[in-house]
C-alpha cells in the first residue's frame, strides 16, 4: 500500500478523455496522460497499485543547463525534495517482482543513490548501469564526460531475480554455437568442465579418461564441475565433448536449444548496445523534420534493453517524465502496456504525434529490429485540475 504520508484519491473522476488527442485501437488500455506527475500518480492507486512491472523515469538532472523543453536549473534542496516525493509515490505502483529504472547523470548521481536508498531501502538497490551516452570526444571540457547512469532498484530483489529476463544472444555469440559431431539435438558449444577448486569436495577429484585413452586432470587449483558418477553419467549422454580426436580436456556442451539459453546482463552498456544521444536526436529530427526537438533524448534502444530485461509482453510499464514520447513509444513497439506521463504542451506537439506516427508503422528507432509493422493505440487524458 502507499505510504502513510502520501494522499490517495479513491476515484478516477478527475481525469479528462481527449478523443483528438488518442489515437489508433480504442480501450487499448494504453495512457497517455498530461498533468504534474504527482498528482496523476495519486489518481492512479485505485487501479494500479501493485500492477506496474517496470518504471523507467528520466527525471530532470538538474545540472544548470536550460533546454528547449524544459528548464534544467534548480537548488539542490527543491531538486532533491521533489525527487523523494516522486519516488515515494511511485514505490506503491510496482509488482511484487517489478523494478525502477532511473537515468541521471554524474552531478546528482550520488546524491540521488542516497534518496532512493531511503526510499526504496538500501537491500533493495540492484545495481548502477554506466550507458556511452556518447562517442565522440568532447575537447572544450576538462573531461570529457562520455557516460550517465541508469539506478535499478526492485521492489522485491528475490522475485525480481527470479523474473529478470536474460538478454537474446547477440550473432557473434551465436557464432559460437557449432555442431561439429553432429549431435541431432542441434548447435552447441563448450564450456570447461573444470572450476576453481575453493569450494571443492573430494569426489570432484579423479582422473577422467577420454574416448581414445588419454587421461586427464584438473590442472593445480580447479577441479571438476561434477563428481565422478555424474561425469560418467554425462559422458555416457554424450554432453562431454573430448575434440574432434577424442583425445581433447574435456568440456561441457551447452545446446543452443537449452531454455536458459541467452546473455546475463551486464552494468557497462556502450552505445553500440543501447544507443546515443546523438542516434535519439537524429531520430527525432526525422520524424519532426521542422520542429525544435529535445537536446538530450533518450534513444529507442536503451529503453529496449531495459524493457527485454525487466518485462515481457503484455506488462504494464510506466514513465512519469514522459519528455519526448520514447518509453511510450518502445513499448508500443514491443507490445507492452504502457502509461506516460508528462505536464508540458510538449506532450501534445511531440508526444501524441510521434505516438500516431509509430502505431501507422514509421521504422525509426528500434522498428528494423524488431520487425515493427504499425498497430495498437492508446487514450489521452488530462487532469481537470
Amino acid at each position: 500500500m502507499p505510504d502513510q504520508d502520501i494522499k490517495v484519491a479513491t476515484h478516477l473522476d478527475n481525469f479528462i478523455h481527449v478523443p483528438e488527442y488518442s489515437f489508433g485501437k480504442n480501450k487499448s488500455g494504453n495512457l497517455i496522460i498530461q498533468g504534474d506527475n504527482k498528482k496523476v500518480i495519486n489518481l492512479l492507486y485505485e487501479k494500479y497499485a501493485n500492477q506496474v512491472k517496470c518504471i523507467y523515469i528520466d527525471p530532470p538532472y538538474n545540472n544548470g543547463e536550460d533546454y528547449i523543453h524544459y528548464n534544467d536549473n534548480n537548488k539542490h534542496k527543491k531538486w532533491r525534495d521533489e525527487m523523494i516525493l516522486t519516488l515515494k509515490k511511485l514505490k506503491p505502483l510496482l509488482r511484487t517482482d517489478g523494478s525502477l529504472w532511473i537515468s541521471i547523470d554524474e552531478k546528482e548521481m550520488h546524491y540521488l543513490k542516497v534518496y532512493a536508498d531511503e526510499v526504496f531501502g538500501r537491500q533493495n538497490f540492484i545495481t548502477t548501469i554506466v550507458w556511452q551516452q556518447r562517442t565522440t570526444r568532447e575537447n572544450r571540457k576538462v573531461f570529457s564526460n562520455n557516460h550517465e547512469y541508469v539506478l535499478v532498484y526492485a521492489k522485491d530483489p528475490k522475485a525480481f531475480k527470479k523474473a529478470r529476463n536474460l538478454l537474446p544472444l547477440t550473432k557473434e555469440v551465436l557464432k559460437r554455437y557449432k555442431n561439429p559431431d553432429n549431435d541431432h539435438r542441434g548447435v552447441w558449444q563448450s564450456v570447461s568442465a573444470n572450476v576453481q577448486a575453493g569450494h571443492a569436495v573430494h569426489s570432484q577429484f579423479y582422473e577422467v579418461t577420454a574416448p581414445n585413452g588419454k587421461k586427464h586432470t584438473p590442472p593445480p587449483g580447479r577441479c571438476w564441475a561434477y563428481n565422478e558418477e555424474r561425469m560418467k553419467k554425462e559422458i555416457d549422454s554424450n554432453n562431454i565433448w573430448f575434440g574432434n580426436e577424442g583425445n581433447g580436456v574435456p568440456r561441457i556442451k551447452k545446446f543452443l536449444h537449452s531454455a536458459h539459453a541467452g546473455l546475463t546482463p551486464e552494468t557497462l552498456w556502450l552505445g553500440d548496445f543501447a544507443g546515443t544521444n546523438k542516434i535519439a536526436k537524429k531520430h527525432l529530427l526525422q520524424l519532426f523534420p521542422d520542429s525544435p526537438v529535445f537536446d538530450t533524448p533518450k534513444p529507442e534502444q536503451l529503453i529496449k534493453r531495459i524493457f527485454e530485461i525487466a518485462t515481457n509482453e503484455n506488462d504494464l510499464v510506466l514513465d512519469c517524465f514522459l519528455g519526448s514520447g520514447t518509453t511510450t513509444a518502445v513499448a508500443q513497439k514491443m507490445n507492452r502496456n504502457y502509461i506516460g506521463i508528462e505536464k508540458g504542451n510538449h506532450i501534445k506537439d511531440i508526444v501524441v504525434q510521434r505516438m500516431r506516427k509509430v502505431i501507422e508503422g514509421e521504422q525509426g528507432g528500434i522498428s528494423a529490429d524488431i520487425s515493427w509493422q504499425g498497430g495498437g493505440g492508446y487514450d489521452f487524458y488530462k487532469l481537470a485540475l
